[in-house]
């Protein structure tokens, strides 16, 4: 049986029209009622609830505090997506990075620029596709983002083309 965990921490793909406000705003976790949807046999995904923010709205004690659950969860060598807002997701990628250099597990952070349910959301597919590659790619810290797997060392957000690129 393939277990994979999944760490919640908000951002745009967990966001929900609030009526009251009309914005979109980080209040519940809708995560798992979208994996209910997917099949995937053979595999029990595992959702850890760490923290509901904008991910400019992240500090640096909520880096460490996701730094703190993966090191509780990496003995048991199972591959980790981390869903999280896009803004600083190369940012907390690459502080993972730094804390956990040898990693035997890849670790993927991915999100959405459109929140889950929302027309045109590009949240199920980036989830979808990171459970996947989760399976696939080597140990490390990646972004998986619209169909492509990047390095976390080489990505950067393009605000102009709503999605992340490679850089040197």
């Amino acid at each position: 049986m393939c277990i994979i965990y999944l760490l919640s921490t908000g951002g745009t793909i967990e966001k929900v029209y609030s009526e009251q406000t009309g914005t979109a705003q980080n209040i519940d976790s809708k995560i798992e009622q979208y994996l209910r949807k997917l099949r995937l046999p053979g595999c029990d995904v595992q959702v850890v609830p760490l923290m509901n923010k904008d991910s400019l709205e992240m500090t640096a004690d909520d880096r460490v505090a996701l730094a703190a659950e993966l090191e509780r969860l990496l003995p048991e060598k199972h591959p980790m997506i981390i869903s999280h807002g896009t803004d600083t997701m190369v940012e907390t990628g690459l502080y993972i990075q730094s804390r956990f250099p040898s990693l035997e597990v890849p670790i993927i952070l991915t999100g959405a620029m459109t929140p889950l349910g929302f027309e045109g959301s590009d949240g199920l597919q980036n989830l979808t596709e990171s459970l996947l590659a989760a399976r696939l790619i080597a140990p490390g810290v990646h972004i998986v983002f619209h169909g492509q797997v990047f390095s976390i060392a080489h990505v950067r957000k393009d605000r102009a083309l709503a999605t992340f690129v490679s850089v040197k």
